[in-house]
């Protein structure tokens, strides 16, 4: 059962009762839908293997194979083609690739890396991109992931999204825990944990902060916590629960859902804390805002038609206007960083799932086939929607794209809830 049918029920005391089992470094990715057309690529190993101690080409070759846009070609027994050397396009042509990745690492004096790579169209035979990095040994996955992005952004005409971060939250060894990783599931770390429940993660504008709800004090309260030091700070403590964080474009605020006058409402607070100011009125249950990438809208869910469905009304307050209409139960809004799309979560017969409207048409889809889904978070670049789902009873991260064609479950160790993808 999705979160917010628990918030909309006034049982959000219960959530994460689901969430259980441990959860490590890495997620097994599982293509379960793709492009109709992917575009052939070979990564040919970087030279020399292990100065960096990653193997960027595999790092680089995972990245673009979960995105479903294309089909890695068979680089073994072509040798190793250094970005210095000189390219043999018709052999890497033979293999049917109409792309190449080489490049080369090496050590500088001051013991950084220094990392090259190059991107060819083996068809016209012509260099398209090549770039450089120095960089500490630690950074040799993160560069692998640019390097995706780089050659993403130059075969399909956007930018990928390899190189960002996801949050979500599980439950390990009878502690709830908050964790970011990697968007392949590598180099995952706790931010918080606690015996109580922890929901509702959500990313500052320029992701060094994440706000969340945490029960350890036996009540939501709403926290801000930053990443590279772990400190954090009580930014919303009101008579009744606190809940349902959304950040402003700027940083500078959050809107919450308060019920501190004795029904959940929507208000605007300082992101350091201080007073609340009530934007929505009346006797309905207003909760899930989240801004629009401009700022001068809020997004929310509310009851007050009857049923649960998505709203919108200025950040300055007043009428709301109504959104979805097909259905009885849509909840749990999120919008596109490029402002075209609205996601949400439908219930359509017993069944929970992402759907997609195009803000500007109206036009709506049903995206996927499971059915307990929640908590869609759009990719940076507007083109895949992470959300969590249930499969075989047990709670999996998965993306789909905004067309539907490309399905994934990225599979970590665990029973995982509330993901969100980092800006």
């Amino acid at each position: 059962m999705p979160f917010l049918l628990r918030l909309l029920t006034a049982s959000c005391l219960v959530l994460a009762a689901l969430i259980q089992g441990p959860a490590y470094a890495g997620m097994t990715i599982e293509i379960v839908g793709g492009a109709a057309n992917r575009i052939p690529v070979a990564i040919a190993p970087f030279l020399p293997t292990g100065a960096s101690g990653d193997d960027i080409a595999e790092i680089v070759e995972a990245d673009l194979r979960r995105s479903g846009l294309f089909n890695l070609v068979d680089s073994s027994g072509l040798g190793k083609s250094g970005e210095a050397e000189i390219v043999d396009h018709g052999q890497w042509r033979a293999r049917g690739a109409d792309a190449l990745v080489v490049g080369q690492v090496s050590r500088a004096a001051d013991g950084r890396l220094d990392i090259r790579f190059r991107l060819y169209d083996v068809v016209r035979k012509v260099q398209l991109i090549g770039f450089s990095y120095l960089v500490p040994p630690g950074m040799s996955r993160a560069i692998g992931h640019k390097i995706a992005d780089a050659v993403h952004e130059k075969l399909i005409g956007e930018p990928g999204n390899y190189s960002g971060r996801v949050a979500y939250i599980l439950k390990r060894d009878g502690r709830y825990e908050l964790q970011v990783a990697d968007a392949d599931g590598f180099n995952n770390f706790t931010v918080a944990r606690s015996p109580e429940p922890i929901i509702s993660p959500v990313w500052s504008p320029n992701g060094a902060k994440i706000a969340y709800v945490s029960f350890e004090q036996k009540k939501p309260i709403v926290y801000v916590q930053t990443l590279a030091d772990g400190k954090r700070k009580v930014v919303a403590n009101f008579r009744g629960s606190n809940y349902s964080p959304a950040w402003s474009p700027d940083g500078r605020k959050l809107a919450i859902a308060l019920s501190k006058d004795d029904i959940a409402q929507i208000y605007l607070i300082d992101a350091d804390g201080g007073a609340a100011q009530r934007l929505s009125k009346g006797g309905s249950l207003d909760t899930e805002p989240v801004f629009s990438p401009d700022g001068k809208w809020l997004y929310f869910t509310s009851d007050r038609g009857g049923s649960p469905q998505i709203y919108r009304m200025s950040v300055d307050g007043g009428e709301a206007k109504r959104l979805s209409f097909d259905g009885n139960y849509n909840v749990s809004p999120a919008v596109s960083p490029d402002g075209k799309y609205l996601a949400y979560i439908r219930r359509v017969g017993g069944s929970f799932h992402v759907a997609v409207q195009e803000l500007e048409s109206g036009q709506t889809q049903v995206l996927t086939d499971t059915h307990f889904d929640e908590s869609p978070s759009f990719a940076p670049n507007s083109r895949s929607i992470l959300y969590a789902t249930l499969v075989n009873g047990r709670g999996v991260l998965a993306t789909v794209s905004v067309d539907g064609r490309i399905k994934q479950r990225l599979t970590l160790s665990g029973d995982l809830r509330e993901p969100a993808w980092a800006p």
